[in-house]
C-alpha cells in the first residue's frame, strides 16, 4: 500500500476517528483504525464494536492495500506536521507503516489487517433524509438527561420517526428531556421507533453538514453524513412509556426570566450539597425564595419576584438538572407548570420554539 494526499484532506477525518477508537486497550486492534486504499480514494475505519465509522478522502494511490494502525499515534503524526507538506503512506515488509512529509519520517507498527473487526454495510434503501442542523439542535436538547448505567436501554435517546415528524427522548429516571419537530417532506408509511446510543449522538454533534440519511438494519444504525457514515449497534430493550411521564394536569404555572432563574441557582447552588446538588423554591404569592444549606460550609438564600396566584409550594430540585435545562433553552422566559412537592415538574419555553422542548423533572427530598 502507498498513497500521498494533503494534511488537509486526512486531518479532519482522523480527528473525528479519535472519538471512535477504543481507548480501554480492552483489545489491542480496537485502538487502531483500517486504513484501505483503492484505485480512487483512501477509506479509514474506526469501531469499538458498539460505534463505528467509516470515512474517505482524495488521495493518489500509487498501490493499493489495506494496513491498521494506531488511530491516536496517526493523528499525532499528522497533526505534528508542516500544513503545505504534502503526506506519503508506504506499508513495508517489516509490518510498518512509512509516513513521511518533506524531511520528517516516521515507522509506525501496525497489526494484521485481518484481524479488524467487520463493520457492517448499509445499503440506504429507505431514502429517509434530514436536515443535520436540525438534528443537532434536537439531540443538544435532550443529551443531557442521557444515563450511563446498567440499564442500558437508557444508555441512548429514542428516536421516533413518524410521517411528517421526527421526536427524540431522553431520560435517566430522574429527569425526562423531549424535543419534536414537525418535517413535511418526511414521508413514512410506518412508525420508526429506536434507541440511539449517547456516545453515536455525541459524535453526530461534531459533524458539519447540511443533510443526514438515516438507515437501519436488525441490529444497527446507519447515518450518512457526505463521505462519512457513522455505524451504530441498536440498543436493545424497551424504552419508558415516556408519554405516561409527562405531566397533563399540573394547575399551579409560574413563569420566570430565564436570565434571572439561572442566575439565581447559580448563586444559591454554590452552597449546596456536592452529592446532591439540592436547593429548595419555596413559592408563595408573586415570589419564589431559594435556598440551600450545608453543614460544613453555610447556608445561600435568594428571591425572585414572579407573577404567581397559585397555591404554596415547598420544593426541592438537583441544581444541576435545571441548569441543563436553562442552558440549553433559547427562549429568554421559561415556564414551571407544578402540582405539589411530590409530583413531576414541568418546564419548557414560555414561547415555543421551532423545535418543541419540554423538560420533566422529578422533586428531590431536602
Amino acid at each position: 500500500m502507498e498513497f500521498s494526499t494533503k494534511k488537509e484532506e486526512i486531518i479532519g477525518e482522523l480527528q473525528l476517528l479519535q472519538g471512535i477508537v477504543e481507548k480501554r486497550n480492552t483489545l489491542p486492534i480496537l485502538a487502531n483504525i483500517l486504513i484501505n486504499a483503492t484505485a480512487d480514494k483512501v477509506e479509514m475505519i474506526g469501531t469499538d464494536l458498539e460505534v463505528g465509522l467509516k470515512t474517505s478522502f482524495p488521495a493518489k494511490v500509487e498501490k493499493t492495500g489495506a494496513v491498521t494502525v494506531s488511530g491516536k499515534k496517526l493523528f499525532e503524526i499528522v497533526k505534528s506536521l508542516a500544513e503545505e507538506k504534502l503526506v506519503t503512506f508506504k506499508e513495508n515488509k517489516d509490518s510498518m507503516i512509512e509516513i513521511t512529509a518533506g524531511e520528517s519520517e516516521f515507522r509506525v507498527l501496525c497489526l494484521p489487517k485481518e484481524d479488524y473487526p467487520k463493520v457492517p454495510e448499509p445499503k440506504f434503501e429507505k431514502k429517509i433524509k434530514l436536515s443535520l442542523d436540525l438534528f443537532k439542535e434536537m439531540i443538544d436538547r435532550v443529551f443531557y438527561a442521557i444515563a450511563q448505567e446498567h440499564r442500558y436501554y437508557l444508555n441512548g435517546a429514542l428516536l421516533i420517526l413518524k410521517d411528517k415528524s421526527i421526536e427524540l427522548v431522553s431520560t435517566d429516571g430522574h429527569r425526562l428531556a423531549y424535543a419534536a419537530k414537525s418535517i413535511d417532506d418526511l414521508k413514512l408509511e410506518d412508525e420508526i421507533r429506536v434507541i440511539v446510543a449517547k456516545k453515536t449522538l455525541g459524535e453526530l454533534r461534531k459533524i458539519e453538514d447540511e443533510e443526514v440519511e438515516f438507515d437501519f438494519d436488525e441490529s444497527n444504525l446507519f447515518f450518512k453524513i457526505n463521505n462519512r457514515t457513522l455505524i451504530s449497534r441498536i440498543i436493545e430493550g424497551k424504552f419508558p412509556n415516556f408519554e405516561e411521564v409527562i405531566p397533563a394536569d399540573n394547575p399551579n404555572a409560574i413563569i420566570f426570566s430565564k436570565e434571572e432563574i439561572t442566575d439565581a441557582i447559580r448563586r444559591v447552588s454554590l452552597f449546596s450539597s456536592e452529592r446532591s446538588k439540592g436547593i429548595k423554591f419555596f413559592i408563595e404569592k408573586n415570589q419564589v425564595r431559594l435556598f440551600s444549606s450545608n453543614p460544613e460550609i453555610g447556608e445561600a438564600r435568594d428571591k425572585l419576584d414572579v407573577d404567581y396566584e397559585g397555591n404554596e409550594i415547598e420544593i426541592g430540585f438537583n441544581s444541576q438538572y435545571l441548569l441543563d435545562f436553562l442552558t440549553t433553552v433559547k427562549t429568554d422566559s421559561i415556564r414551571f407548570e407544578l402540582k405539589d412537592e411530590n409530583s413531576a415538574t414541568l418546564i419548557r419555553p414560555e414561547v415555543e420554539e421551532d423545535v418543541k422542548f419540554i423538560y420533566v423533572l422529578m422533586p428531590m427530598k431536602i
